[in-house]
This record gives C-alpha cells, sequence and structure tokens, in this order.
C-alpha cells in the first residue's frame, strides 16, 4: 500500500487570552471564526477555529486558549512556522496592515518566493506568501476583502529532533513530492492546492516546550472515513503507534508521533462546520457536544468571555 495526502487540514496551537486571540485572527488578519466550542478534553478551555468563509480543510487555524498558561518554546518536534497564502499582488496590502496594527515584520526569500514574517500577540510565528494557486476566500472583514484575503495555509515550516526521519516520513509515508533544497530546508509538496509546501529545517534548534506561543499538532487530510481508516493501518504497519479514531464532531481525528517528536493528526475532510450550525451562522454561539450540553451552564460560566470585534 502506498497513499499521498492532499495536504494539511487544520493547525492546532496554544495561546492566550481569548479575547487577544480573537483580535488577531479575525480583527487583524480578516479570518472567519467558524466555530467556537470546547476542548473535548477539558471542557473549561474554549476550542476556537478560523478559516475561510466556508471553514475548508486546508484553510483552519485552531486554538486552545488558556489566559494564564506559561509560555511555550519554539523548538525541535513543533510546527516552527505556520504559513499563509494571499492572492497575487496583495503583499503591499499586508505590509501596510501589520504596520496599521503596529506588528513588526521582515521580508525575506526562500524557494524564490518572498514571505512576510511576524509573530501573533502570544509568540506564534506566522508568515504570509503571495500564490495563484487556491480560490478566493469571500469572506471579507473590516478593511480586508475578497481581492486580499488569506486564501488559507501556504504550507508550514517543521522543526524535528530527527530531521533525515521526518523526510522520510513525509516523502515515504505521507507521500510529499521533494521540490529540492535550499539552504537549510528541504521543501516537499502535496497533491492540493493550499496547504501544499511543506519546509523542513535540516538542523536541529532545540527541543521546544509547549506552551502559549506554541503549536500543538499539524493534521493532514483524510478524503472520508474509509480513507481515514486505510491510514491508520497504513501509518501502523510503517512503524508508528497510531490511536484509535477519535470523533471531534467536526471531523474524525487519529494521531501519533513521528520520529522527530512532531504530533500528528491525520482528520477526515467531512463532515465540516455546518452541520451542528447553518453556514450563515458559524460562529456565532458557543456549540458544544451532546455529552456537555447538560452542563453548558457551568461551562459558560467557567469560560472567559470575547467579541469579535472590527478593529478598523
Amino acid at each position: 500500500m502506498s497513499k499521498k495526502t492532499l495536504g494539511i487540514h487544520h493547525i492546532t496551537a496554544i495561546v492566550g487570552h481569548p479575547q487577544e486571540n480573537v483580535d488577531f485572527y479575525a480583527g487583524v488578519l480578516g479570518l472567519r471564526l467558524v466555530k467556537q466550542t470546547v476542548n473535548f478534553d477539558d471542557p473549561g478551555t474554549y476550542h476556537l477555529y478560523f478559516g475561510n468563509e466556508g471553514g475548508k480543510p486546508g484553510t483552519i487555524i485552531t486554538f486552545f486558549p488558556w489566559a494564564k498558561a506559561r509560555q511555550g518554546i519554539i523548538g525541535d518536534g513543533q510546527v516552527g512556522v505556520t504559513s499563509y497564502v494571499v492572492p497575487k499582488d496583495s503583499m503591499d496590502f499586508w505590509k501596510k496592515r501589520l504596520e496599521k496594527f503596529n506588528i513588526p515584520f521582515t521580508v525575506i526569500e526562500r524557494f524564490g518566493e518572498q514571505y512576510l514574517e511576524f509573530d501573533d500577540p502570544h509568540g506564534l510565528h506566522l508568515e504570509i506568501v503571495e500564490r495563484e494557486e487556491g480560490e478566493i476566500n469571500t469572506w471579507t472583514f473590516g478593511e480586508v476583502t475578497s481581492e486580499v484575503a488569506i486564501k488559507g495555509f501556504g504550507g508550514a515550516t517543521l522543526l524535528s529532533t530527527q530531521p533525515e526521519k521526518t523526510a522520510e516520513l513525509l516523502e515515504k509515508v505521507m507521500g510529499l513530492e521533494l521540490v529540492g533544497k535550499e539552504g537549510d530546508f528541504t521543501r516537499y509538496r502535496s497533491t492540493a492546492d493550499i496547504g501544499n509546501i511543506i519546509d523542513l529545517k535540516l538542523t536541529p534548534i532545540g527541543r521546544g516546550q509547549m506552551g502559549v506561543g506554541t503549536v500543538h499538532h499539524i493534521a493532514w487530510r483524510a478524503v472520508d472515513d474509509q480513507d481515514q481508516l486505510d491510514w491508520q493501518k497504513y501509518v501502523a504497519e510503517s512503524g508508528y503507534g497510531v490511536t484509535p479514531v477519535q470523533d471531534r464532531n467536526y471531523f474524525n481525528a487519529i494521531y501519533f508521533r513521528e520520529h522527530g517528536d512532531i504530533l500528528f493528526e491525520i482528520a477526515t475532510d467531512p463532515p465540516g462546520f455546518a452541520h451542528d450550525e447553518s453556514t450563515k451562522t458559524m460562529g456565532e454561539q458557543l456549540m458544544l457536544p451532546s455529552q456537555y450540553e447538560p452542563h453548558r451552564a457551568k461551562i459558560e460560566g467557567s469560560l472567559l468571555p470575547f467579541a469579535v470585534r472590527d478593529l478598523d
């Protein structure tokens, strides 16, 4: 058996205060809050999902906001940088927007592409890159119109404790295509038009520590439940300990830690985020899985309030 993932499904990170998180990803970056729910393993913590208008796989970044948690350290065993892709000729808009909100950035070049590098308020490393690929995001918020809006993920930079082992996994198990090497990075590509570029840093930088400002895991796409079961078997046969299927309400998930210590998930594309509320109203209210609905009042009382605010 051999398999190929379409690319990134979502990326999940740990951040601080939920209002700061929402202000940045909705108010500054213009992403849509497509779902507010709770961490199914810790219902006293939000699980917030941001993406394009429809919340499609390849556009979703998710967060566990822990307002008083310790700051993490970005390092080996983590996603080091999350890249976003924007339409061609929109880079000047994004430079001006970051300047407007006093967000420092640097401009770098990698594999012939120009990137804006910056951090979110809690220390996550982000990038913006222009590409033709990917459908236009029709979500408009504040001054972020569809002509310049983030389409979804450009990809991610992986930091590994054993880069050669992670490289082997990406190519031989996940089915990514080797694009080439440049400096201290190897680039891989999947078959999707977004969430498709993975840059692997070849030199370890020191072990990361989980906490605020770090990525918890990166999730890859499975077409449906059967595809995910095929992945589960294939990953296990390839020498990785993989979990049983977990029902996450908006997708099913399996998890495994690759040999470079990065936590990988494989998530199903369906059912998506509109099955428990309408596409029009997604993200407007707290949605709970059925097992927590009887405890709604207690859960809502324990969560910090926030609002999606137009900062323009």
